[in-house]
């Protein structure tokens, strides 16, 4: 026997049917953060700390990303 069910709401009325925690505010707060740092200009450290954040690979994954944006940021063609 098969039995299908169809729900018709919206992601917020799902959310709060399964009991998930509202992130609307964390997020409001992330992008704002990001926004301040484009408009303030981005620092290498922040960068940085991002990155090890978003890493799964430890300090390998890092100096791949370091590698990647230094030449990202380079001013002089590679010869």
């Amino acid at each position: 026997m098969k039995v299908n069910v169809e729900i018709d709401c919206t992601p917020e009325e799902a959310r709060r049917f399964m009991g998930l925690p509202d992130l609307a505010p964390v997020q409001e707060r992330y992008v704002a953060k990001l926004a301040d740092m484009a408009e303030g200009g981005i620092k290498p450290e922040a960068i940085e700390a991002l990155i090890r954040n978003w890493g799964p690979m430890g300090e390998s994954g890092l100096g791949l990303w370091r590698s990647l944006f230094e030449a990202g940021t380079r001013k002089d063609p590679p010869s």
